[in-house]
């Protein structure tokens, strides 16, 4: 699934505004952009300090992180003393020390909460920007509308943008469904816009498409705190029922399009929706939701170059958690329980009273209660017995290097459920060299995708524009 790492979420909501007197600094070795990486498990994060003075003596910085999207936020205080470096984020519980090597190098750890990660820091000669050559950029030869629409079920409003093609009419459409996580319309990851790459190529090519915010997300109402996937299908139904009576499109071919998580969406919806036109699937599930973090969590640490032996360890481990909480439903209860749990499996290894209130720690902050609906649902999951249950067409694509949603286990599990009802309108592609974001990619680990400038593989998109075309 499409998880980033919440080592630096909280840096989003970062509005501390704060500078302090420093004295004798020397410009020529401190002002200026900074550029460094946060490795958090599989998931690099680049960072950017931008450091100035203002008035005689204040020195400031803000912080750009550009694979989340962010720019301009502000730090402080911060603390220089010729040679060391210490930039405050107090409202993040977060702290940069570094070490001035040169007038190019600065040494250092991002320390936030319970973990520390080293991030050393290379003076940029220019501001940072991030290459991105498929984004598109008016003007568009189709009609862009922002748009909302009430989910009934929840009583929220939905916010989106709908491209319609230029001419008469009708045409087919396509609503598109975002992965695991809160996400904006355009599927924003890693300083790429996936959603929008697509929804600008297909309606170039004749193909309406409608992307929206994930609820309490931008300008969606709602919350995703204890929401399921089968909450957020109702999302896309609410979507569905927007358009179908929309005169500029065919009632008949308006289908669903989801990526990672969203693949499991779009089945649960078509399962019950005799009017849904078709489904397009990226990188979805045709397995449990526990086959899918089992199956990921042992290929990211292969190619990571984890040992063997604590792969295994830590597949075991999470089954442990993972039982508690299917077992478990009051989330109170399982959290006590699996904080128990984890706590006694890290004194048998005899780990360190400091290491294991560490990773105790770092538990509660990502495998917390508040995760845990969504996660019980998705663990317990079998996407097939949605797939088994849908009647119309379904394109179903993959990456071979995606390590996230494995090809090789969930292409023929979704072909397979297909069939088993009589559904013979199936297609399956498997694309060498693509990831899970469907990037021509070297290894496939989340840790290339902010670095790799394109954002969807052009061959992949012309697969998907054909396919709907010729229905």
């Amino acid at each position: 699934m499409k998880k980033v790492l919440p080592l630096l979420t909280l840096i989003l909501i970062f509005l501390l505004t704060q500078t302090i007197s420093a004295q004798n600094i020397d410009k020529k070795f401190i002002t200026g952009s900074w550029l460094g990486k946060i490795t958090a498990g599989a998931i690099q994060l680049r960072v950017v300090f931008n450091l100035s003075i203002i008035g005689k003596d204040s020195l400031i910085a803000t912080l750009d992180s550009p694979d989340q999207g962010a720019k301009g936020i502000k730090l402080g205080p911060v603390t220089y003393t010729g040679e060391t470096l210490k930039i405050s984020a107090g409202a993040l519980l977060a702290e940069y020390n570094g070490t001035i090597k040169n007038d190019t190098l600065i040494e250092g750890t991002w320390k936030q909460g319970p973990t520390t990660n080293p991030l050393n820091l290379v003076r940029l000669k220019a501001s940072f920007t991030l290459t991105r050559p498929q984004e598109p950029k008016p003007p568009f030869p189709y009609s862009s509308e922002d748009v909302t629409f009430s989910n009934d079920k929840f009583n929220i409003n939905l916010a989106g943008t709908l491209t319609i093609p230029s001419g008469n009419g009708p045409f087919p459409a396509v609503i598109m469904i975002t992965g695991s996580g809160p996400q904006n319309r355009n599927e924003e990851i890693m300083g790429h816009k996936p959603f929008m790459v697509i929804a600008d190529y297909l309606s170039r090519n004749g193909i309406a498409v409608l992307r929206y915010d994930d609820r309490g997300v931008a300008k969606s109402q709602g919350s995703q705190l204890n929401a399921t996937s089968a909450d957020f299908a109702t999302d896309a139904e609410a979507a569905y029922n927007f358009l179908k009576n929309n005169p500029k499109l065919k009632s008949k071919s308006i289908g669903l399009m989801g990526h990672s998580e969203g693949g499991l969406i779009a089945p649960i919806v078509a399962s019950t929706n005799p009017g849904i036109g078709f489904i397009v699937s990226l990188a979805g599930p045709g397995v449990t939701g526990q086959q899918i973090i089992t199956r990921q969590q042992q290929d990211i640490g292969k190619l990571s170059g984890i040992d063997p032996s604590q792969i295994t360890k830590g597949v075991v481990t999470n089954k442990k958690l993972f039982a508690v909480l299917r077992k478990e439903k009051d989330n109170k209860k399982a959290e006590v329980k699996i904080l128990a749990i984890y706590k006694e499996i890290l004194e048998k290894e005899k780990t360190s009273k400091e290491d294991t209130e560490k990773a105790m720690n770092q538990l509660k902050a990502t495998f917390g209660a508040s995760t845990y609906t969504w996660m019980r649902y998705f663990l317990i999951t079998d996407a097939s017995d949605y797939w088994k249950k849908v009647k119309c067409p379904v394109l179903a694509l993959n990456g071979e290097k995606d390590i996230q949603v494995s090809a090789t286990e969930n292409l023929p599990a979704i072909e397979k459920a297909l069939k088993s009802s009589g559904n013979i309108k199936i297609k399956t592609v498997k694309f060498p060299e693509l990831n899970h974001l469907f990037q021509h990619s070297k290894t496939g680990l989340p840790a290339e995708y902010g670095n790799i400038e394109e954002t969807f593989s052009p061959e992949v998109l012309k697969v998907i524009s054909d396919w709907i075309l010729s229905l």
